[in-house]
């Protein structure tokens, strides 16, 4: 029987075992959140609306049905932090992490695992990679916490003080966007707090860029010296911010509902935030329903591209868009290879980002016709919701609450795909086969 199961278990692929993986955590921690101990009022929140709150912070969406600060308890607030922790890291890095702890040798079969988790195209180093990333993330989630703390303990004493800078921390750095302000508020009280605003920030850009970019930054300090995909990664981040910045601070410059009454360092301090927080993080320190349109538009946009591979951030990836801003300009060009930074980038490189686009759109789309079918919304906050929910932002026009449980069940579905990569589920439910020894021969097709 044991030799039988282990047999059966092998036979599943490394996208089979992480889907698998992110729904057992998901699962589990509905059936947490459901327990009357996990809210204030000591009743049931409903299988329903504990399985979005548990999909929201294990796909580290940061959407929700109740507030997360008023509604939940201390069990509830705590159960929700470490579905984050556990959803913004992995589960298999998380496993790996315990089994370190017990002194437990990895196999082959859970590095390829943590292989295809930690999206890397090696084996080798994968555990020390891992020891890296867990060892990282707790030192910048700890000094993120410090840092918050300086602002909440005076308002809030020194123990009410610190959780919120760890929950907060957390949330940033994995890009989750729960907060526990309360009252739906998210961090619009420190709009104008400079020590909030950079550390999020920071936090955030740190979450969403990748740990294999953070590490490799470290270890070669200058930029001529870094691999192809982080200069791509921190150029392609960095210029998204930076035109998000610029017309966050056009668009809205004399909207009197976001940015018309701040100061003019308030207003840039405002702008960026709002640049940096569709990059998956789900944070607002401005008020997004009464947002220009353009604005909104601006950012769905970022919110699709989202984040970075290997990091805490959903979309389809700065990499994925800028592959394919390559391809196209290598077409202007007339040239036969895709091209950046005096390296030349692979086909299949090009037909995965392709693929992961077109995916990605189609996910969308059906979200979007889905709730419209089955909701009287404006059109706007329903796009806005469904590509908020597979980018896993969190961010939200305020229709989240009023879903009915179709709804619910489709944002689940968007988030759930976002998060482990619709690309991904596709590959763990497709039919393994043998590779084709039969070439068809090329033919010619009209495009564009």
């Amino acid at each position: 029987m044991l030799k039988y199961s282990e047999k059966k278990r092998h036979r599943y692929t490394p996208s089979q075992i992480i889907v698998v993986g992110f729904a057992a955590v998901i699962l589990l921690g509905a059936i947490l959140l459901n327990l009357p101990i996990a809210s204030k009022s000591g009743e049931s929140i409903g299988f329903i609306n504990a399985l979005f709150t548990s999909t929201s912070a294990v796909c580290v969406t940061g959407l929700v049905v109740v507030d997360t600060g008023t509604y939940w308890s201390t069990f509830g607030k705590v159960i929700i932090l470490m579905l984050i922790q556990v959803g913004g890291l992995g589960f298999m890095s998380m496993a790996t992490l315990f089994s370190m702890l017990i002194g437990k040798r990895i196999s082959l079969r859970e590095r390829l695992i943590i292989q295809e988790s930690l999206n890397q195209y090696d084996l080798e180093g994968l555990v020390r990679l891992t020891r890296h990333v867990l060892v990282g993330t707790f030192i910048i989630e700890g000094v993120g916490a410090l840092f918050l703390a300086t602002v909440f303990v005076p308002e809030m004493g020194l123990f009410k003080g610190l959780g919120y800078g760890i929950f907060h921390s957390v949330s940033a750095f994995c890009n989750a966007g729960f907060d526990i302000i309360g009252n739906g508020r998210s961090l619009t009280p420190y709009v104008d707090n400079v020590t909030i605003n950079i550390v999020i920030m920071s936090i955030i850009i740190l979450g969403g860029i990748g740990f294999t970019v953070i590490l490799d930054v470290m270890r070669k300090k200058k930029f001529s010296r870094l691999t192809l995909h982080s200069k791509i990664v921190i150029t392609t981040s960095a210029i998204l911010i930076s035109i998000g910045f610029v017309l966050f601070f056009i668009f809205e410059y004399n909207n009197p509902d976001t940015l018309g009454e701040l100061s003019l360092s308030g207003k840039m301090l405002a702008a960026l935030f709002q640049a940096v927080t569709p990059r998956t993080a789900g944070f607002n320190t401005i008020d997004l329903s009464k947002m220009q349109d353009s604005s909104k538009f601006l950012t769905m946009i970022l919110m699709f591209i989202g984040g970075s591979p290997a990091s805490t951030a959903g979309g389809i990836k700065t990499a994925t868009i800028a592959v394919l801003v390559f391809a196209v300009l290598a077409l202007i060009k007339g040239r036969e290879d895709v091209e950046a930074f005096k390296r030349r980038i692979s086909y299949t490189a090009v037909n995965k980002a392709l693929a992961v686009l077109a995916i990605g759109l189609s996910l969308v789309i059906f979200v979007t016709m889905g709730l419209s079918l089955t909701h009287q919304f404006d059109f706007m906050d329903i796009f806005f919701e469904a590509i908020s929910a597979f980018g896993t932002v969190g961010l939200s026009l305020g229709i989240t609450s009023d879903l009915s449980n179709i709804g619910k069940v489709f944002i689940i579905f968007s988030m759930f795909a976002g998060r482990v990569g619709a690309l991904t589920i596709l590959l763990a439910l497709a039919v393994r086969q043998k590779k084709s020894v039969i070439r068809y021969p090329e033919d010619k097709i009209l495009v564009g």
